[in-house]
């Protein structure tokens, strides 16, 4: 954390402080700790308020679940991916769409041009959901789904899916990503205007908790928060605002907080200052213990607990000598792991450059399994618990969370502050100020900005090309004349006066995907109700 440019300036050592603005001291004693008390904020792994872990044997009881992203091309492409990846050890699926899908498009629409299958896998209809599913055991193996705007239509496919092999909805497990207001905070893959799309996900959650017991409808995610330029402070704080937001409109539609809250999920990076990220997941559990039991009364300690999944960072990875990046994911799943994560997705070397080969995953996946079997930190429940730095930070990470939860508040709560462009212009800010200090060489990046080397560095590269698309195209064509149109439209009216109401969308969105309507006819359906959304000019 405190690298060689600060042993050739010492004078520095004074001003020196975490990407997220936290002071570092040279040295830390237990006079940093004089309102530390350890029962208050820590207790023992698997007790209130959980800072040392969920559980209370951690990674001696189980491993966290490997689960590498893998989407593209095509779902016959995609499935021979999972397939492979789940020979090579992975413990858990992962899926990555295209945009199209990502934006509520089927893979014919002219806006999907030069973009089907290119940075995940192309999804239009539940014929494309059983191809990229064939195969895979969906009652013993869990699948993780990023997926927004339309995660309520996608997820319908899966459930339908799911059927159709035989799987009971009551036995399979999995995660829907399906946080939309950090879309609207960060990623910008939105459709819908924030209520509706907030009715959607609302409604996901509601129809798990009655009918997909063991399914998480929601990983709330900071992830891409951190990738458009957060802090580790503000990702936290806006990932656990947002959390709060989803909670309230649970509740609001009818479900008892315990009802729901042992489902919900999060998602976060693992960046590169590897004691500022566990800081900031023992922080995250502890925060979100209180929030639960205080300020939603949940009396389940299942409803406590803050479990979630990691990935190392994406923004991290350069393109410059890429050889570089596996020491990066490293030690960025390393902070994961001592963080105490419930999964876990190492990025691969050549991810700056395009999506992995089948060898660069393979290779991110072998340092989770280094990590876990060779290096000896599953050992322990906490590692750095104890430490006087770490717990320190773990401190200073929580009451900047605190600071940002009386702010959001103060306006009015999450959705408010997203349409009044808070959380938006605090990241801009702190990406701002990030990139100076990379420009003045106040922030080194090895092979970018210090130790540049012109010598070439080439690796193998992943391309999709436009054959994949073409493919996708013809068996959308030849899907749409086998099935019953008719059946189709009434399930599709059945929707838009549906949507027109308050009920539970997704019943009515399953029956579309049994009929075999595609993901871009639902969503037209929902933006003629709905309306689409475009972000105001913030100042």
């Amino acid at each position: 954390m405190l690298g060689p440019w600060l042993l050739k300036a010492p004078e520095r050592m004074e001003r020196f402080t975490t990407v997220s603005g936290v002071p570092v001291e040279r040295l830390y004693t237990p006079a940093d700790l004089t309102d530390f008390d350890y029962a208050r904020d820590l207790g023992d792994p698997g007790e209130f308020p959980f800072t040392r872990g969920i559980h209370r044997t951690m990674y001696r009881g189980k491993l966290w679940t490997m689960r590498q992203f893998s989407g593209f091309g095509s779902p016959e492409d995609t499935n021979r991916r999972l397939h492979f990846l789940l020979a090579q050890g992975q413990t858990g699926l992962s899926i990555a769409f295209d945009l199209p899908t990502l934006m509520g498009y089927d893979s014919d629409h002219p806006l999907a041009e030069g973009e089907v299958g290119k940075c995940g896998v192309a999804v239009s209809s539940l014929e494309d959901m059983e191809t990229l599913l064939a195969g895979v055991p969906l009652e013993r193996v869990t699948t993780s789904m990023t997926i927004n705007s339309p995660a309520a239509m996608i997820w319908a496919m899966y459930l339908v899916a799911a059927e159709k092999s035989g799987a009971d909805w009551k036995k399979i497990s999995g995660t829907l990503q399906n946080d939309i207001l950090k879309e609207y905070i960060a990623q910008k893959e939105y459709i819908f205007p924030p209520q509706p799309s907030l009715r959607l996900v609302v409604d996901s959650i509601v129809f798990s908790a009655r009918e997909v017991p063991r399914w998480n409808p929601i990983s709330i995610s900071g992830y891409h928060i951190r990738e458009a330029g957060s802090t580790a402070a503000q990702e936290l704080a806006f990932t656990l605002g947002d959390g709060i937001e989803y909670v309230e409109a649970v509740r609001a539609a009818g479900l008892a907080v315990d009802e729901f809250a042992p489902r919900l999920s999060f998602f976060f990076n693992a960046h590169n200052d590897l004691f500022e990220e566990v800081a900031k997941y023992r922080a995250a559990r502890k925060v979100w213990a209180r929030v639960m039991r205080e300020r939603f009364q949940a009396a389940n300690p299942l409803s406590w607990r803050c479990r979630f999944h990691a990935q190392t960072a994406g923004c991290s990875l350069t393109a410059q000598q890429p050889v570089n990046n596996v020491a990066r994911t490293a030690i960025q799943a390393l902070a994961a792991v001592l963080g105490g994560t419930q999964s876990l997705h190492t990025n691969s070397l050549d991810e700056a450059w395009a999506l992995p080969t089948e060898r660069a995953a393979r290779l991110a996946l072998r340092t989770q399994q280094v990590i876990a079997h060779e290096s000896g930190v599953t050992e322990f429940a906490d590692p750095l618990g104890g430490s006087y730095f770490v717990e320190r930070l773990t401190l200073e990470m929580e009451r900047a969370c605190w600071s940002y939860f009386e702010k959001i508040d103060a306006l009015g709560g999450m959705v408010a502050a997203i349409e009044q462009g808070y959380p938006q212009r605090e990241i801009h800010e702190a990406a701002y100020a990030y990139q100076k200090a990379v420009e003045r060489k106040e922030k080194i990046i090895v092979g970018v900005n210090e130790f540049v080397s012109s010598e070439a560095h080439p690796i193998e590269i992943l391309t999709i090309d436009e054959a994949v698309a073409r493919r996708q195209r013809e068996k959308l064509a030849e899907m749409k004349k086998k099935r019953d149109s008719a059946q189709v439209e009434r399930t599709l009216e059945a929707l838009s006066s549906a949507a027109a109401t308050d009920q539970n969308l997704m019943p009515f969105l399953i029956e579309c995907v049994r009929a075999y309507a595609t993901l871009g006819e639902m969503c037209d359906v929902l933006r003629r109700v709905f309306g689409t959304y475009q972000e105001p000019a913030f100042r």
